[in-house]
Order: structure tokens, then sequence, then C-alpha cells
């Protein structure tokens, strides 16, 4: 295979996202490597397409805003449309605690700019989503411009460009090593031979620490299944509706191609991490909440047979690890997002770009995802539910 400056592990839309700004940057000779043989069959094509602000720390939300505004320009940049639909997300709170941990929440969001996310009264709530029941329900918050966005949109858009820059992808190629010299990375081993770099990208997702491993690097972040159930094709919920969560449990659900899908988290299967099976006690128990709640939903059959699951990649703090290994300084990492991967791939992608480029983040300050965080003990302090 031809030598590369940079070689792109992962062909989802992170590492899509990475080789399209470092091609706009002006590095030449990008090539991603994806072991799938089309486009979308990792977890980008197994995401729900949410897109959300609504953090509870500093950096999720900059994350966010910086992603938005790389949305609203997608179209003019890529030439495809990212399908951001500002529909809203509306958090739910059953307990003044809950409340108040949105309310701390909101704090953070209004002090980076998102000044639109509001609390909302049981009222309020009855108005931006009138199907709900609202037993138990004692308030929530609401942001009119998180909502909705085409994970296989985004990556469509950023390989089209990438591949418009001069960036290479090879598919149904299997990375099997990493050779390392003393100036770290020289050469990826792959099922069709050896490429020559000077630097990698980890942009593996949920696989991203067994591709660390063959660098010699120990990376903290581990697989997490989330099901997802769809009902039969049906009109008794809006296109339009928010994105609406249970903040207690994490149930949610959203209209997507003229069906209700419904989530509710839940540990992966034991001994098997990587899993993608859709259980069917799972299945009960996630429409038996979503007929409790959303009583339009109870004449609603569930598509069993259309249910499928995705890998999280997680990291131990619940955010991105984001820059070079620790002692391996041409080994980059673009991990760990867990569960905000697809919607801040535009924004971790063009930060990833500036730190191998200039050296350092220059759009925003992410000194706090720096891989080494955890051997510091300075993990990001986790916020409640958000």
């Amino acid at each position: 295979m031809k030598p590369a400056a940079v070689a792109v592990i992962g062909g989802g839309v992170m590492g899509a996202s990475v080789a399209y700004h470092l091609a706009a940057r002006g590095t030449r000779d990008v090539v991603i490597l994806d072991r799938a043989a089309r486009p979308g069959a990792g977890s980008t094509g197994r995401a729900t397409g949410g897109y959300r602000a609504q953090y509870g720390t500093a950096i999720n939300v900059r994350l966010s805003l910086l992603t938005r505004a790389k949305l609203l320009r997608f179209t003019d940049e890529t030439g495809v449309d990212p399908g951001y639909v500002p529909a809203g997300y509306l958090w739910l709170a059953g307990s003044e605690a809950e409340m108040a941990a949105l309310e701390a929440g909101r704090r953070v969001q209004h002090a980076e700019g998102l000044h639109e996310a509001a609390a909302v009264s049981p009222e309020e709530i009855s108005r931006i989503n009138p199907a709900l029941g609202l037993d138990g329900i004692v308030g929530g918050a609401f942001c009119p411009s998180d909502g909705f966005i085409r994970p296989l949109g985004i990556l469509e858009g950023y390989l089209a460009a990438a591949g418009r820059l001069g960036v290479r992808t090879e598919r149904d190629v299997e990375v099997v090593g990493l050779r390392r010299s003393a100036r770290g990375i020289t050469e990826v081993e792959t099922s069709r031979g050896g490429i020559a770099v000077e630097a990698v990208v980890n942009a593996a997702g949920a696989w991203a620490a067994q591709v660390a491993a063959m660098a010699g690097v120990a990376l903290p972040v581990t697989p997490l299944r989330r099901q997802i159930v769809p009902t039969a094709p049906t009109n008794v919920l809006p296109a339009g509706m928010p994105m609406t969560i249970w903040a207690g449990d994490g149930f949610h659900l959203r209209v997507r191609d003229g069906r209700v899908l419904l989530l509710w988290p839940s540990p992966g299967k034991p001994g098997e991490p990587f899993s993608t099976e859709v259980e069917p006690a799972w299945m009960d128990a996630v429409t038996a909440m979503a007929h409790a709640r959303i009583p339009v939903l109870r004449d609603v059959p569930v598509d069993r047979a259309a249910s499928w699951a995705g890998l999280y990649e997680m990291s131990p703090d619940k955010h991105a690890i984001l820059g070079p290994a620790p002692g391996c300084p041409n080994f980059y990492l673009i991990n760990g997002s867990s569960g905000h991967g697809v919607m801040h791939a535009p924004a971790l992608g063009q930060l990833l770009a500036e730190i191998i480029c200039d050296g350092q983040a220059r759009t925003l300050d992410v000194r706090c995802l720096a891989p080494d965080r955890f051997e510091r003990g300075q993990p990001i302090p986790v916020a409640e539910l958000l």
C-alpha cells in the first residue's frame, strides 16, 4: 500500500471528520483505513441522530456550539445536507432533586452562551409535547436549538469533501499492527500489507483500546451497548416532536422516518462487551414504559424485527479523549466521546486537525480533554443527569 503522511484508523464519522479537516488545512497523503466494506457499517450507521447543547459541563457545551456553527454551514462546505433540524430537546424531571440537577446544568449552559435553554413547568411541557402523560412530572428543561442530525449525511459529506481534497479511503482493510521506533509509529500493518506513515489517528470508536494496544498505549475506552426498538409506521406523534427524555431513568423517544424510536439505557451483555444483540426482555420493558408515559402509543405495535443496537465508546469521565498519546507523540487519539461522538465529530475533527498541524487546538481550549488527564488524576467531573 502507498505511504501516507497521516493514516486515520476508522472510517466512521469521526475518522472522516479528521481526514477532511486535515486535508482542508493542506495536509496531503491522508488515508482512511476502514475495515468495513461500505460507509456507515459501524456505530455511525446505528446512531439515532440527536443533537444537543444541553450539557452539564462547559467543554461539552462548547463542543456542541462549535458543532452547531459548523452544521449551519455544512452544506456549503461539503455539498451534503447534515439534516440539522432544531426541534428541541425536552428533559422531564420527576423530583425536585432532578429539577435542581437540570438547573445546575442550565447555569453552565447560560455561562457558555446557550441562553435559549430554559426551565419549563408542567403546563409548558404540555404545550411543547401534548402527547405526554405528566403523572409524576414536576417540571423540566427545554432548548429549542437542540434537535436532530443525519449521522450518515454528515459521514457522506465529510467523505465526499475529503475525497475532493485528495484523501483516499481504503475499505475492507483490517489494521493488524502498528510498528514503533523511538520517534513513534512508523508503519501501519494491515491485511493488505504495510503503510509507512508520519502520523496515525486512532478513530476506531468502541474498538479504540485494541488499536491503541497495538502501539503499546493503554487507552481507557470501553464499549457500551445501546438498544433501540422502533414502532410500526405511525403518525400519532408529529415528525417535529422534540427529543423527549425522562431525566430520572434516561428513557427517551423521538420520531424518525415515520416511526417512533424508543430508547432506554441498559447494561451490556455480560461477558460479551461488543455484543449488539437486542434482548427481548429489554424490548418488553421499554415498550411498557412507552405505553405508560405516552398514551397515544398504546395502540401502536413495536416492530421487534426492525430493532437494533450500537456501541458507545465510553471513557472514565464520559468525555472525549483528544490529542497525542502519552509516550507516543505521533499517535493521535480522538476517542471516548461516550455517546456524543456523532454530534461532536465536526468539532472534534477540526480541533484534532489543529493539534496535528499547529501543535495545539486554536478554536477552543481543549486541554481538559488531554489523554493523560487520568494518569494525572484530573478527570473531568461528571455532571449529574446531563
